[in-house]
């Protein structure tokens, strides 16, 4: 599967902020966040191994009991079921990977 870039696709999980799945497998799907400045992503658990990377912008990881100063350039790893959530504290480009892949990604 290949991706080409698209302005088009994106849903809005919560308020300020945009996701769109690029591309998918067997095992693996790869999304990408559009978050804006003082968007929060409420705190949530999911089966899913979640890997990210900001590409630009700040944001504020909470998982599990620790805190993450995520800027770009910065990478994490949340195991599946571990309660995580963020603030976004500058418009930021974060792009993430699941495993499995999450279902509920795929465009229909």
């Amino acid at each position: 599967m290949f991706y080409k870039k698209d302005e088009k696709g994106y849903k809005s999980p919560v308020e300020g902020a945009l996701q769109k799945t690029l591309v998918w497998g067997a095992r693996t799907l790869m999304a990408e966040f559009k978050m804006k400045k003082g968007a929060e992503v409420p705190s949530h658990k999911h089966l899913h191994e979640q890997t990210g990377y900001v590409v630009f912008g700040k944001l504020m990881l909470n998982v599990g009991e620790e805190s993450f100063m995520a800027e770009a350039g910065d990478a994490w790893c949340i195991g599946a079921d571990v309660e995580h959530s963020a603030q976004i504290l500058e418009d930021s480009l974060v792009i993430e990977v699941f495993s499995p892949v999450r279902e509920e990604f795929i465009p229909s």
